[in-house]
């Protein structure tokens, strides 16, 4: 009997790419279908492999065009990069533009059928990061997979941060709603639909409670898994990344991956039949 086409969804918050050697050698192995990455910068004007982020007391070092070293590594995969803003790093003694926000990778053999991508909260910054909450993104694809020959939703966002904490937020219930209706504008009813992220809530938020309109199920919690971040995340608070699917899509394996830690946020690995 000939062995059913599955497909491989991965979402992981990148950090920026603070760990970029083995984030590369993670993400070339994982062999996955479609990469939902989030905290992906690019300064294709860079000339350091490392850009210096300031933001008050706050300083990071971020790899300078981590969409391009990606997206080497995935060569049969097509990129879509989907930033939130625009800002100034510095680039050893001297000023840098870098861009910030979501990428995915698809791979070259599923084909893209349609496309939404809006903002969920505030709008494209291109003079900078903002203040916070800053602005936020999600897009959604659908896809036909045609070893499956069937097609599928998948879509990925990055919640915004508030600074006093995960809880619910008139902006996070605003948030949930826009979310929702860029998904409405591509997801066919029949079809099965994946929603991936860095959501930045707990687990009781009212995001969820929105989601269940879509039909969606979260498999982190509903699997019990407990922790989605990596040693390197030191704060309390252990959730932030989930996936949800909607009854359609028929489950083979979902897992958090603890190692390697790549980022300070674990991987989330999904295949589906």
């Amino acid at each position: 009997m000939e062995e059913a086409a599955h497909m491989k969804i991965l979402s992981l918050n990148v950090w920026g790419g603070m760990l970029h050697a083995p984030l590369l050698d993670y993400l070339a192995e994982a062999d996955a279908d479609i990469y939902c990455l989030q905290e992906v910068p690019r300064a294709v004007a860079a000339r350091s492999q490392w850009l210096t982020y300031r933001d008050g007391a706050v300083e990071l070092q971020q790899r300078a065009n981590l969409y391009r070293e990606i997206a080497d590594v995935l060569p049969g995969h097509d990129g879509f990069f989907a930033p939130t803003a625009r800002g100034e790093l510095a680039d050893g003694d001297v000023p840098c533009h870098q861009e910030f926000g979501l990428a995915t990778f698809i791979r070259q053999d599923i084909a893209v059928i349609g496309q939404a991508l809006d903002f969920v909260h505030g709008s494209f910054s291109p003079h900078g990061f903002g203040t916070h909450p800053r602005a936020r993104n999600a897009h959604a694809f659908r896809l036909y997979d045609y070893e499956a020959d069937r097609a599928v939703c998948v879509v990925q966002f990055h919640g915004l941060r508030e600074l006093d904490g995960k809880g619910d937020t008139p902006n996070r219930t605003a948030q949930a709603e826009a979310l929702i209706a860029l998904i409405d504008r591509l997801h066919r009813e029949d079809e099965g639909l994946i929603v991936c992220g860095d959501f930045n809530v707990l687990p009781d938020s009212s995001t969820f409670k929105a989601l269940d309109r879509l039909g969606l199920t979260d498999l982190v919690t509903a699997r019990g898994f407990s922790d989605t971040r990596t040693s390197l995340y030191t704060k309390p608070g252990r959730y932030a990344d989930y996936m949800l699917v909607n009854d359609a899509v028929r489950i083979v394996d979902f897992t958090v991956v603890e190692t390697p830690e790549v980022s300070d946020h674990r991987p989330l690995l999904l295949t589906i039949a």
